[in-house]
């Protein structure tokens, strides 16, 4: 198994297949499926969070007496604070 690994100093692929010592190989294809498994949670994290702010969206945006004007500075504090 080939991985990619991508860090500060650019790119470094790696097959674990090669490696002899029977425990870094174990080692390292627990932590390649523990990573995996991560990033299927975040993208499914991000999908959801993505679909409950377009549903609260669509949900206020029939709801005119809600709609509050907000300044600029204001917008870009709430945009900064929404993306964490």
């Amino acid at each position: 198994m080939v991985v990619t690994i991508n860090n500060d100093n650019g790119a470094s692929s790696y097959d674990v297949s090669l490696v002899e010592d029977i425990d870094i190989k174990n080692q390292a294809t627990v932590i390649i499926n523990k990573v995996g498994s991560l990033e299927i949670l975040l993208e499914a994290l991000n999908f959801t969070s993505s679909t409950h702010r377009a549903n609260l969206e669509s949900l206020l945006r029939d709801c005119p007496e809600a709609l509050v004007e907000v300044e600029e500075e204001e917008t870009e504090i709430l945009e900064m604070e929404s993306e964490s």
